[in-house]
């Protein structure tokens, strides 16, 4: 459904730190620097990340009511997802990661906001 999602940071090189190891995390690539603007771009799994300074040149805020989804393969990778984070300036939010029970069923469930605040959710839908 959507083509990428764009998240903007104040401090580009801590940022991809963080991006860097969770994306590492999950199987994925480091960022590649854009030539033309002081952002990283992230590809995994069909989708684009992209974190780098607002393009309006005014500071980044994270979004009120705004969270990014991460898809995890287990539970395992989702608690690496989020380890790496932690490690590299994330904070942890909301319950520890695990498993809960949704309207939408059964999922694996991690969230943390990025050194700049953006709300992270890694996710596992469960069987059963």
């Amino acid at each position: 459904m959507f083509t990428h999602v764009h998240l903007g940071s104040n401090d580009t090189e801590r940022s991809r730190r963080f991006y860097d190891a969770i994306f590492a995390a999950i199987g994925g690539p480091a960022g590649v620097k854009d030539p033309e603007r002081n952002r990283y771009f992230y590809q995994h799994d069909g989708a684009m990340l992209i974190v780098g300074e607002p393009i309006d040149g005014e500071a980044a805020t994270p979004g009120n009511g705004m969270t990014i989804g991460f898809k995890v393969a287990s539970p395992e990778q989702g608690d690496a997802w989020y380890k790496a984070g932690v490690d590299n300036g994330g904070t942890g939010i909301e319950e520890a990661p695990g498993i809960r029970k949704k309207t939408v069923g059964m999922l694996y469930l991690a969230y943390m906001r990025d050194p700049d605040g953006n709300k992270l959710c890694a996710m596992k839908r469960m069987e059963g």
